[in-house]
């Protein structure tokens, strides 16, 4: 048996973790652990409660194992850079991205532990080119095999009707799926705005995950929502229990964001996009580096449709869903350059890279 730990910071981590604990559940020769780590959220502005053990509660109840061991085990694989991987020993440590996009803070993570050992799974050329461009792999090593967090679509496992029925969505209409990031966000200038001028659509928001806690963004993030979406009948705020984001990218027709993975997830799906621009050269972190890897201004140009202003939702959403053949053949052009084996099986080959390396050591 192969003795595996799972990692998880935050619950919607496991949406690029799963498939591939499911491809070693099905091999039948992994011992299988889950932990949790840094589910919290803010209360009274200063309290914060750890929800680790509630998400734990949440596994177990699935069938999975936890543990609050660390050493012991053959491989840990992880949606995070360790912030200390000193208690895993001599584990195999693999990382997958928990969420892959235009941000610097994967590899700003990476430089800041570079004496730590990863074999990094990624979605294609492009992020491994950063990785080894930026001079933050250290002594990892890089392995490109898709995306494992889309292989339920691409198996066609997740069923449209189905997600449309759970949530209320007319099927008469296009569904346009609103996934902001928490930071940088786009929320402060798109705000309730976006409910009036979705009317003729069905709207799906998903919040970041953060945005419903409080530890690193502001409560009215979610309340804003909470307080109108109740007067718009075609509109549904996720609750903030419904970690995965994958059935709302699956089911949306369009999507508007401004930084977050799921640009790059609607991308690698075929479909057409909206960005909100927003003004990158401001956009620091504390140390004055950049929140960004990619002007978000000039990202996907000719592919996705860009937006500075709430104002423009209308218009971006029928150019959207009515692409001419340039943008089309933009998006696939993108898509052959961001990504590999966009086919159902990333997560398949990311077992059998880990087994390949266990055999070496």
């Amino acid at each position: 048996m192969i003795k595996t730990l799972f990692v998880i910071g935050h619950e919607y981590h496991r949406a690029s973790l799963d498939p591939v604990c499911q491809v070693m559940r099905s091999r039948g020769y992994y011992d299988i652990y889950f932990t949790c780590t840094d589910e919290r959220e803010r209360r009274f502005l200063i309290f914060q409660r750890s929800l680790s053990k509630k998400v734990e509660e949440r596994l177990r109840a699935e069938g999975y194992k936890t543990t609050s061991d660390r050493s012991g085990f053959d491989v840990i694989i992880t949606g995070d850079v360790f912030k200390d991987a000193g208690p895993y020993g001599d584990s195999l440590l693999c990382l997958i991205n928990h969420g892959t996009g235009i941000k610097t803070i994967l590899y700003r993570l990476l430089k800041k532990h570079q004496h730590t050992r990863y074999a990094i799974f990624v979605e294609g050329p492009y992020r491994k080119r950063r990785i080894e461009d930026l001079g933050v792999k250290g002594s990892s090593e890089v392995f490109i095999v898709g995306y494992p967090k889309l292989d339920p679509i691409f198996q066609d496992r997740l069923s449209r009707d189905a997600i449309r029925r759970k949530w209320g969505l007319d099927p008469s209409r296009p569904t346009v799926l609103f996934a902001p990031t928490y930071k940088p966000t786009c929320l402060d200038r798109i705000k309730e705005k976006i409910l009036p001028a979705t009317a003729d659509y069905n709207l799906i928001i998903k919040l970041h995950p953060y945005s419903w806690r409080g530890k690193y963004a502001p409560h009215w993030h979610h309340k804003i929502y909470e307080k109108h979406v109740q007067h718009y009948p075609h509109a549904v705020l996720i609750p903030p229990d419904e970690h995965n984001i994958l059935p709302f990218i699956h089911v949306a027709d369009t999507m508007i964001s401004e930084a977050s993975s799921t640009i790059f997830e609607f991308l690698a799906l075929g479909k057409v996009g909206i960005i909100f621009d927003l003004d990158c050269e401001r956009l620091r972190h504390h140390d004055g580096t950049p929140l960004l890897d990619e002007d978000n201004r000039r990202f996907l140009e000719g592919a996705f449709v860009h937006i500075s202003s709430a104002d423009e939702i209308r218009d971006a959403i029928r150019e959207a869903l009515n692409p001419t053949r340039a943008m089309l053949e933009r998006i696939e052009t993108f898509r052959n350059e961001l990504f590999s084996g966009l086919d159902g099986r990333a997560s398949e080959r990311i077992v059998d890279t880990i087994e390949d390396l266990l055999g070496k050591r």
